[in-house]
């Protein structure tokens, strides 16, 4: 049965978009939450949503506005948790998705935050450093409001890093009057950031990809492996799954996509896109033009670690992966969910794929908290440990109710989160 959701006002501009994505989810999973069901609205309606005007003084003395974003989707387990992501394409929806995809990851992984996301809809490339630290700056004092180490914390996501983390934990700072270290995550190690943090994402998804592959019996070792978005998580992840002895014998970024069957040299291309900015040009693989060409290329192992809603069904039965490990946020739709599942592709969600960000950024806001840090070895001990054991209790209960890992996914976290709801009941 295919449920129509009433469209909220504020997404009438841009369409319902990716938030339509997370609402088919949990209208899959809500059958199997039995009491809990009548919490289930809860998961569909975000707590609290912030729009915000950025304006600031361009280098050539005008001034320029730009929308910004912070939604809270759901506060029941903890404070809320998400990146900030700074991007042409940003829209509501997209910001509402990608806080309720963190609501659920957190609880998947039991990591004791709620989900938020923030973003500003703009094209960084075309700013200066300065008009990018203001930009930051005056977006950071606008959701002032709403945030802080015990409200809601954000922390890097697209095209935003270590030195945007730390113009928000300043600018922040400076409005309270004293150091907050634990208001963002993914600061540079000097200013109270983890060992390990900018790896995190990239690491998850290799380490529950070679948990993926032994459930398949698929030997890592000789596997091709595809990735889509070669940053700090797909290139990460590829450089990871390099050195465990998979071939990865097909790259896309923004602007190109390079293959070679016999595999390509990661720690070169890696050199190559240091460079230039791109996987455009590299003499060490064949440069096709047509992307569509990307999903059909022939691999054991599909990353995409790019934008959501990238899979879908004009793309999906090309794909001749065994295994999609989701390293982006939300990068299939329900539909094409469908189609991979007949075609017997098991797909890890991005919930469960790409959660080492979030888990290491929890592990750095303890540190913070308790002003004791961690070695690297601990830190990656402790981040498989984490994503080993919510891999296998989310397969186990896969394999218990005959559903995907997405749905598995979503009922174990819907559950945990809609448990916190009912115990704490409604105020006032």
């Amino acid at each position: 049965m295919t449920i129509k959701h009433e469209v909220p006002s504020y997404l009438t501009q841009h369409g319902i978009g990716p938030w339509g994505d997370y609402l088919e989810q949990i209208d899959r999973v809500t059958p199997y939450l039995g009491n809990l069901a009548r919490w289930v609205e809860t998961m569909k309606r975000p707590k609290r949503m912030l729009i915000v005007d950025v304006p600031i003084e361009r280098d050539d003395g005008t001034i320029a506005h730009f929308e910004g974003y912070r939604v809270q989707h759901n506060t029941s387990r903890g404070p809320g948790k998400g990146g900030v992501r700074f991007h042409q394409d940003v829209t509501l929806s997209e910001v509402m998705a990608l806080s309720a995809w963190m609501t659920v990851k957190n609880a998947a992984v039991n990591v004791p935050y709620g989900g938020a996301k923030g973003g500003i809809r703009v094209d960084p490339k075309t700013l200066s450093q300065g008009e990018l630290q203001r930009m930051t700056r005056r977006y950071t004092s606008e959701i002032g409001i709403i945030i802080g180490p015990n409200k809601d914390i954000p922390a890097p996501d697209v095209n935003t890093n270590e030195q945007i983390m730390a113009w928000m934990m300043d600018t922040y700072s400076m409005n309270q009057g004293s150091t907050a270290s634990g208001v963002v995550t993914g600061k540079p190690i000097s200013l109270g950031g983890s060992l390990g943090r900018r790896e995190a994402t990239g690491r998850g998804v290799f380490v529950v990809g070679c948990e993926a592959a032994v459930k398949r019996g698929l030997n890592i070792h000789g596997a091709k492996v595809a990735v889509q978005g070669f940053g700090n998580v797909g290139g990460i992840a590829a450089r990871l799954f390099s050195e465990a002895g998979a071939k990865v014998v097909a790259v896309q970024d923004h602007i190109s996509t390079v293959i070679r069957s016999s595999g390509l040299d990661v720690a070169a291309l890696q050199a190559h896109v240091n460079a230039t900015g791109s996987v455009a040009g590299f003499s060490g693989g064949e440069e096709i033009s047509d992307r569509a060409q990307f999903w059909a290329v022939d691999c054991d192992i599909l990353v995409p670690a790019a934008l959501e809603q990238q899979i879908t069904v004009e793309n999906a039965a090309s794909i001749r992966a065994k295994i999609i490990l989701e390293g982006a946020n939300g990068p299939t739709s329900p539909a094409a969910d469908d189609i991979l599942h007949e075609n017997g592709v098991l797909v890890v969600p991005d919930v469960i794929a790409n959660a080492g960000g979030v888990t290491v950024s929890y592990f750095e806001w303890v540190q913070d908290f308790s002003s004791f840090f961690w070695t690297e070895d601990e830190i990656n001990l402790r981040l498989t440990r984490i994503m080993r054991e919510a891999f296998t209790a989310v397969w186990q209960l896969a394999e218990e109710k005959k559903v995907s890992l997405r749905t598995a996914a979503f009922i174990v976290a819907c559950t945990r989160v809609l448990q916190a709801r009912e115990m704490r009941g409604l105020y006032p």
